[in-house]
């Protein structure tokens, strides 16, 4: 990163990063570290939910959905503590719906996952009304809609009658889709 670039992260480039995918956490903070933050990786609700009340960070990367409940309780908390915080919330089953309630919480900015940490530092350091750019390696279609299906899959349960009742699809075309990898 250049100089002018660095200035912009501001006097206090504290930075938390809560994701419970462990080798995903440990890259992402080493990444942002060479970028000029100051990372401190979480890997819960309640750690983040502490580390926010304790010492609320400038910057904050969140994952939406972790094992002990969703990163929009996280992000609440820090949004409470630091009203100029910027907060970027990462998910894997990227929605609309879960897009905007992540931003009237306090979000500044919403990635699907897979973000590398250009498209955070991005996101973290981009000006209000900045458009992010376009992705370089955007998901296809079919990852996209096989990524819904698997949301609203795990969402029922892994209950396959109602999950094809909720899609309006045929409870055996969704067993086959289940039964085969995830496309590229």
């Amino acid at each position: 990163m250049s100089q002018t670039e660095m200035r912009e992260i501001g006097a206090d480039n504290s930075l938390m990063i809560l994701d419970d995918d462990e080798p995903f956490r440990r890259r992402l903070a080493r990444a942002m570290e060479k970028r000029g933050f100051n990372p401190t990786a979480l890997d819960s609700v309640a750690a983040g939910r502490a580390f926010c009340t304790a010492t609320p960070p400038a910057y904050a990367v969140v994952d939406l959905r972790l094992e002990d409940g969703t990163g929009l309780d996280v992000v609440e908390v820090l949004r409470a503590k630091r009203a100029d915080a910027k907060i970027v919330v990462l998910t894997g089953y990227g929605a609309i719906a879960t897009a905007v309630a992540a931003v009237k919480i306090g979000a500044t900015d919403y990635l699907s996952k897979p973000a590398d940490a250009k498209d955070v530092t991005h996101a973290l350091l981009a000006l209000p009304g900045d458009k992010p750019p376009p992705p370089e390696n955007p998901m296809s279609a079919d990852r996209v809609r096989w990524e819904h299906i698997q949301r609203v899959f795990e969402l029922c349960d892994r209950n396959v009658s109602e999950t094809a009742r909720r899609l309006n699809m045929h409870r055996r075309t969704l067993q086959r889709i289940l039964a085969k990898r995830s496309p590229k």
